[in-house]
């Protein structure tokens, strides 16, 4: 199983659909919120994408009627959270965050906020942000992850939109 997982594109719309265009063959697009209005085009441009795209309402989503926060079940038994992630503090530690994700038996977690990507494993929880596919503000460019799902594991990378 391979997933797109997008953040922060705030309005940038060229952005998502430059990802879009680049995995076009992905089994799940996950956007992690501050793009909603970019997820509504999306689907309208690729409407066969509708049953593989899910969203989470970020801070600057107004009127958003997302939910907060998103679980999936994969295959191998992994189990993903996804969330924006600024109702649990990221800018000043994931600690909250990865304590929620445990509670909620989940392996993978992702989120978004910070436009700074990170991806690590600790403790038996995968953890990733993508960055912002939009206004990056770690000194790299604008970019998205990709997560490979199957038996055998689960593989995370953070690339370069362009």
């Amino acid at each position: 199983m391979r997933i797109v997982v997008i953040s922060d594109t705030h309005r940038l719309y060229s952005a998502l659909d430059r990802i879009i265009s680049k995995v076009p063959d992905a089994d799940l697009y996950i956007h992690l919120g501050d793009g909603e209005d970019d997820v509504d085009q999306a689907l309208l441009n690729y409407p066969q994408l509708s049953s593989k795209f899910y969203h989470v309402a970020g801070n600057c989503d107004p009127n958003s009627l997302s939910l907060s926060e998103l679980t999936l079940m994969l295959e191998g038994g992994h189990k993903l959270l996804a969330v924006h992630g600024h109702r649990y503090g990221v800018k000043s530690t994931l600690e909250p965050l990865k304590r929620y994700a445990r509670e909620q038996n989940c392996d993978i977690l992702l989120y978004g906020h910070t436009h700074s990507r990170y991806n690590n494993y600790e403790d038996g929880l995968y953890i990733m942000n993508p960055g912002s596919a939009a206004l990056p503000k770690d000194g790299n460019k604008p970019s998205f992850g990709l997560i490979s799902v199957s038996d055998k594991g689960v593989l995370m990378n953070i690339t370069d939109v362009r």
